[in-house]
């Protein structure tokens, strides 16, 4: 019944002594009385006596314990030593990169010593040399541009090492795309580094653990061993090795980099569009080592960010915040480079802040469409004479500006200056200046041979998540009796995350368990959450270890203490996500952690205080010989005793080198089987740890299933299934059948309902999800209804050892279920209904959660979802989060803390792919102006004709310039793909242990609410009535996981993190030779030839049929 009110809309928390109940009688009708809240503590006590009663009895929960105690002589339980095991995993991870390092060096030494002795060609040809290009077997190919007569036939074979298809005799050449094969530097770089070849192949044999061994050049060219064909994912190659974050970070120390735009009014048309996109392509020179700032400036200057006041750190979000608003800038005003130079060098050069920097290359880029200024006051203020901060300058667009200036300010400031006339100038000239950046590190030597290692990112040859050791490769060769200041390039290596992963101790250390390790950055470069869903080539991944986890005070703290390169350990009461991410648990981890030697990598190790131990099987080889033969505990894992004794579910686990893996489990315990039938379980080919477990838990479960489920018929309890899932990777769901639908990760430490068992105390209820979009769910096939999973841990103890080594669990049948939670929570026992013979016109009685449907009684999990309802409309809503289903209730148990909630980030999420409207065919690289160009004259005279000119004599020379290319929707669509931030907010728990009584009040109405939670499981019991009134104006809480859209970035910027960059720094050297600051060397038309070139154009538009090529 509902109580009616005119106060204004706020909860009220009653005790059990002042509550008041008030019943509204109806003429003619029993007095229906919402039950008092003893009577619903009573029918919580009857639902937790019901699940005490039934879910032991059939799980057989207590009768394993007692079989694990009963093999006890098979195994032993060993203790976890955290602070031994991050110690061995990084004394190993140490040598793994070690060993890389000495391929390294002999590679950088080789290459220097070849270079030297290489005699340059000046007449060289493409017919001198032979080589194979990657390009040609690549999966695309673009008509007359991959064609290369003088590439090499080769054959490949698969190595699942490289995840690809390899040849081991010869290395493999990639040249970028917007390069010419055939001019006299590119040829005579691939003839000298074919001698590397026979330094790859060298270093392969020595060390066959080797992974890519890589080459790139400060050219573009690309050598790299074994050889393979390439890969692009887009048709078209953008590949520059120089724009690689491993080349990068490789061929320049960090570096502190103010860019300056010029945005007056003479810029206009394409000279801004062509400004802005250089802008975007130098910031993608800049790695997370690297502070930059983009300033805009007229007569005034100003930041283009407006809460970036200082330089930031270069990492995504920064640079898409960048790259956003430099798109948005509009040219107006007069050219004052004063102003923008003396704000860039107050940024570069003031010191009163605490902001972070680089602290190392200090430069200026300033791009602008010329002009007469050479601002010497400034530099002299500021710069000179001891020229501390580099000056580039770069002409963009086509005009008729005097450069010499341009040229001046950059030579008078140790600095580059390049020209970008046209689009096909800008990748070329906004990557040059790390030639110049390299020079102080060419004189530096030997001093500054040290070994690099990135950042996390993925190769592109499709080896996955990789790290790069790095070193640069000098000239040696004499300039004119002087020492050479130039870099030939970068040496790499790579080393797949996977073979760092193995290292770890992944399965002793229980489900929960993991091992991390961060950069100086903070990134992970392991962690169970490090799992990127789009490949991105362009970026590194960058997941910083407070992004990986549920950041604190504490993970604050041990993230800077890993930074500082210190070793730790600290118990901490912590939040941790579940693998559905629907869920949010309040854990005890113990985190320890220590520096990894010969690197600035930090290791840690997170162990649970249930997983300081674990079970190591010691059978015996008699044992064994039984196990494997005998019908008994190996024979129960083949599937003609599936029928009896339930499905098996292996995890997909090494247990032996040659056992061959498969997505489909069924063919992976046929393989299993198989090889078993080969190799003894002692063999050196198989991993005895993982082996002789498996085999233990085998021969567990068997008698669980003899001793317990066998003896149980599931439909009397209303169970459709009942499971058991070890440590080991056993997985078995009896009976047969209702493995047909079984969904969960065949590899438990996967599977969420097997973590959160471990860390949490009793029976864990979950219901198959269901979204709001999506009102499909999974029903099981014998009778068409609804399987809600409950599970629990085995809990054992062996002295004073205690151990979570397996979860046994059902799966509740829901309708049979609901049937009986309304009896349990009613007016009647068994065999009578007291509730209707007692309420009477006269006599009045309690509404129950059977007779009424007034009456709302829900059962609801720790996550806020839905599990059961006695509300027959419900039945669609099982597994639904709960505000989804009355979001004022839900509300009111939050308001009262029954729930806290937690908002949380996923930052390596996937964006819709945006549908562009210019999908079809259309020639590439030929730019389109706006009618605003259109009408503007000096456009016509200065820009376009001679752009267009310039674009048709590279047609004429390649017709496939103008062909047009048929681009499917889907092709658009996958290349606008992107990663993006999604966010969520999961539920959990909160300090509410014992039951409450709740009036909720709406504006005009109000309602009684009951809840308790349900010892012993992650449930909470809600009785409450029907609102009365349509609307209750309050939050509707939401859990769905939505896209993180922020209009302005600038709302709620982060602090930056704590970090460290490189120790070492080469940012000067007094011997560096400044004389070579660039020139100008385009060709400029006349006046004269434009207006001929106008004519021709509109010609050539008015007729045309007369072109080898349609417009």
């Amino acid at each position: 019944m509902a109580i009616h009110a005119q106060s204004s809309g706020i909860f009220c928390m009653f005790s059990i002594q002042t509550m008041l109940i008030i019943s509204v009688s109806s003429p003619g009708t029993a007095n229906l009385r919402f039950p008092q809240h003893y009577t619903m503590i009573h029918w919580a006590g009857r639902i937790e006596k019901e699940l005490e009663k039934v879910l032991p009895q059939v799980t057989g929960v207590q009768q394993m314990k007692s079989i694990y105690n009963e093999k006890r002589s098979q195994f032993d339980v060993k203790r976890n030593s955290p602070k031994d095991l991050v110690e061995r995993v990084a004394r190993d991870i140490a040598r793994l990169l070690n060993s890389k390092r000495k391929a390294l060096e002999r590679l950088a030494k080789e290459a220097e010593q070849i270079q030297t002795e290489y005699p340059w060609q000046d007449n060289i040809k493409e017919s001198d040399i032979q080589y194979y290009d990657s390009k040609v077997d690549a999966e695309y190919t673009e008509e007359n541009l991959m064609a290369n007569p003088q590439s090499i036939s080769l054959e490949f074979v698969e190595d699942p090492n490289f995840k690809n298809k390899v040849n081991y005799s010869y290395t493999a050449v990639q040249i970028p795309t917007d390069i010419y094969k055939g001019s006299p530097t590119i040829l005579n770089e691939l003839n000298w580094t074919q001698a590397l070849e026979r330094v790859f192949i060298d270093n392969s044999r020595e060390d066959p653990s080797l992974r890519w061994q890589a080459f790139g050049s400060a050219t573009g060219v690309t050598r790299y061993y074994p050889a393979t064909p390439w890969r692009t994912p887009y048709k078209i190659d953008l590949y520059d090795v120089r724009r690689r974050p491993w080349y990068i970070q490789g061929a320049s120390s960090p570096k502190d980099m103010v860019i300056i735009v010029d945005v007056s009014g003479s810029v206009s048309g394409l000279t801004l569009k062509l400004m802005k996109t250089s802008v975007n392509e130098m910031l993608d020179t800049l790695s997370d080592d690297d502070y930059v700032n983009v300033v805009q400036f007229n007569e005034k200057a100003d930041v283009v960010v407006s809460c970036f006041k200082t330089l930031v750190q270069a990492n995504l979000r920064n640079k898409k915040i960048f790259k956003d608003k430099v798109m948005q800038m509009h040219a107006k005003g007069t050219t004052v480079y004063k102003s923008g130079f003396q704000f860039a060098f107050e940024q570069l050069l003031n010191d009163t802040t605490s902001a972070p920097r680089a602290n190392c290359n200090k430069m200026i880029m300033m791009f602008t469409d010329g002009g007469e200024d050479r601002a010497e006051e400034v530099f002299e203020k500021y710069n000179w004479p001891n020229k501390t901060v580099r000056v580039f300058t770069f002409s963009v667009g086509q005009h008729n500006y005097d450069v010499a200036p341009l040229q001046w300010i950059a030579c008078a400031n140790k600095g580059y200056y390049f020209e970008i006339p046209s689009i096909g100038a800008i990748r070329i000239n906004t990557q040059e200046y790390l030639d110049v950046l390299g020079r102080p590190m060419a004189l530096a030597g030997n001093q500054a041979k040290q070994v690099q290692w990135t950042n996390v990112y993925q190769d592109a040859l499709g080896l996955g998540l990789v790290i790069t050791g790095t070193m640069p490769v000098f000239n040696l060769t004499a300039d004119n009796d002087s020492k050479n200041q130039l870099i030939l390039g970068v040496m790499g290596v790579d080393i797949a995350l996977s073979e760092i992963q193995q290292l770890t101790p992944r399965y002793k250390l229980g489900a929960n368990g993991y091992t991390f390790a961060i950069d100086p950055n903070g990134y992970v470069l392991l962690h169970p959450n490090l799992q990127p869903k789009i490949i991105n080539f362009r970026e590194p991944v960058t997941l910083d270890f407070l992004d990986a986890e549920l950041a604190d005070s504490n993970k604050e703290e041990i993230r800077r203490l890993m930074i500082d390169g210190k070793a730790g350990q600290r118990k901490v009461k912590t939040l941790v996500k579940a693998i559905d991410k629907r869920y949010i648990d309040e854990v005890l981890r113990t985190y320890i952690w220590t520096p990894v030697e010969g690197t600035d990598y930090s290791l840690g190790l997170v162990l649970p205080t249930y997983s300081e131990h674990h079970i190591r099987a010691n059978l015996s080889d008699q044992i064994l010989q039984v196990q494997l033969k005998d019908t008994t505990d190996f024979e129960s894992l083949l599937p003609h005793t599936f029928e009896s004794e339930g499905r098996v579910l292996i995890a997909p686990r090494e247990y032996c080198k040659d056992l061959e893996l498969s997505s489909n489990n069924t063919e992976f315990l046929l393989n299993f089987i198989a090889l078993m039938e080969k190799v003894t379980p002692d063999s050196k080919q198989c991993d005895n740890f993982l082996l002789h477990n498996l085999i233990l838990d085998t021969g567990i479960i068997r008698q669980l299933v003899e001793k317990v489920w066998k003896t149980k018929d599931l439909n009397t309890y209303g169970f459709l299934a009942v499971f058991a899932a070890t440590d080991g990777g056993i997985t078995r769901i009896f009976p047969n059948k209702a493995a047909e639908t079984w969904e969960e990760d065949p590899e438990p430490f996967n599977a969420t309902y097997y973590q959160r068992s471990l860390d949490n105390r009793g029976y864990i209820f979950r219901a198959p999800y269901r979204s709001r979009e999506s009102n499909t769910i999974l029903q099981e096939q014998e009778n068409d209804t609804i399987g809600i999973l409950v599970s629990t841990a085995v809990e054992i103890t062996v002295g004073s050892r205690t151990i979570r080594p397996a979860v046994v669990g059902v799966k509740l049948d829901l309708e049979a279920w609901t049937s009986k939670f309304k009896i349990l929570a009613s007016n009647q026992t068994d065999n009578t209904r007291q509730g209707s013979q007692m309420c009477t016109p006269t006599s009045g009685c309690e509404m129950d959660c059977d007779a009424h449907e007034d009456l709302l009684c829900y059962l609801i999990d720790d996550g806020g979802f839905l599990i059961m309802s006695n509300q027959i409309n419900d039945w669609s809503k099982i597994g639904m989060f709960f505000s989804e289903v009355d979001s004022a209730l839900m509300y009111a148990l939050y308001n009262n803390s029954f729930y806290q909630r937690k908002l949380t980030f996923d930052y390596q999420s996937v964006c819709a792919p945006i549908h562009s409207s210019n999908t079809g065919a259309a020639p590439r690289g030929v730019f389109v102006p706006t009618i605003a160009d259109f009408l503007n004259m000096a456009w016509w005279t200065s820009t376009a004709a001679w752009s267009l000119f310039q674009q048709m004599l590279y047609g004429f020379a390649y017709h496939s310039w103008f062909t047009t290319d048929e681009i499917e929707a889907s092709d658009i669509s996958e290349s606008k793909e992107a990663s993006c931030v999604r966010q969520q907010t999961q539920f959990y728990f909160g300090n509410v242990s014992s039951a409450y009584s709740i009036v909720q009040d709406c504006e005009n109405c109000s309602r009684v609410i009951h809840a308790k939670r349900i010892n012993n499981t992650n449930l909470l019991f809600v009785v409450a009535e029907k609102l009365p009134c349509s609307t209750c104006d309050v939050e509707k809480l939401f859990q769905e996981e939505l896209e993180f859209i922020q209009e302005d970035p600038c709302l709620n910027m982060p602090q930056p993190r704590y970090r460290k960059g490189p120790s070492t720094c080469f940012d000067y050297n007094i011997a560096e030779n400044t004389t070579d600051c660039g020139r100008g060397h385009s060709f400029r038309p006349s006046i004269r030839t434009l207006l001929l070139l106008q004519l021709l154009l509109l010609s050539l538009v008015a007729h045309p049929h007369i072109l080898p090529f349609s417009l």
